[in-house]
């Protein structure tokens, strides 16, 4: 069997196990690792999805006002200088984005909540040298197309899709994380123990990687 066939397995048979729910339930891909040591080896990994499954609401630190996405602007900066302020604004934005410009200012602002938070623009995903339509447009279709992972325990579990999808595009959501996430291990294949998949309200199925 291809990978592509043993992770369409797995999909279905979590679809035949599920029991109804009333909401459209995430899709979790979980990654348990083996010979994998925390303390040495922790990392954070930015997975690129093919098929987007969520809207993020986006908050970003620009100069001036987006129609396309929620500003804070510069000159606003000064009424989050109490940190219940700034963690309600964390809150409110499941990711945020940023001016190149003005990254000094928001480091210093909005640091030390967002950081530990894991939503502080960054390189990576996050920050732009232009507030242009074009250049912004496609920085939100990116970050709504990323999932932001933080590996601190020898298993790693992320978001990669909505059961709305097609059976299709979770397996190609599946095996892009899947890929990601192996090439960033140490010792790669060698470092996987097993691979699930599985849905918020059900009980994980494995797919058979090896």
């Amino acid at each position: 069997m291809t990978e592509e066939s043993k992770f369409l397995e797995a999909v279905k048979k979590l679809r035949e196990n599920k029991k109804e729910r009333k909401f459209d339930q995430t899709i979790d891909l979980i990654v348990n690792l083996k010979e994998f040591d925390v303390r040495k080896n922790s990392f954070t990994l930015f997975v690129g999805l093919p098929k987007k499954f969520k809207d993020k609401k986006i908050g970003a630190f620009f100069e001036k006002d987006s129609d396309l996405v929620e500003s804070i602007k510069k000159d606003n900066f000064v009424k989050y200088k109490e940190k219940k302020d700034i963690k309600k604004l964390t809150r409110t934005y499941d990711s945020f984005i940023a001016n190149a410009k003005l990254m000094p200012a928001v480091a210093t602002s909005f640091g030390r909540i967002l950081g530990p938070a894991g939503k502080m623009p960054s390189p990576q995903l996050g920050i732009v040298a232009s507030e242009d339509s074009e250049t912004v447009k496609k920085l939100i279709d990116k970050v709504n197309k990323t999932v932001r992972v933080t590996v601190k325990e020898a298993s790693v579990k992320l978001g990669i899709a909505k059961e709305g999808l097609s059976d299709e595009d979770i397996v190609e959501n599946a095996i892009a994380a899947y890929h990601k996430i192996v090439e960033t291990l140490p010792k790669n294949k060698d470092n996987v123990k097993d691979v699930k998949i599985k849905l918020t309200m059900g009980k994980p199925v494995k797919v058979d990687v090896k």
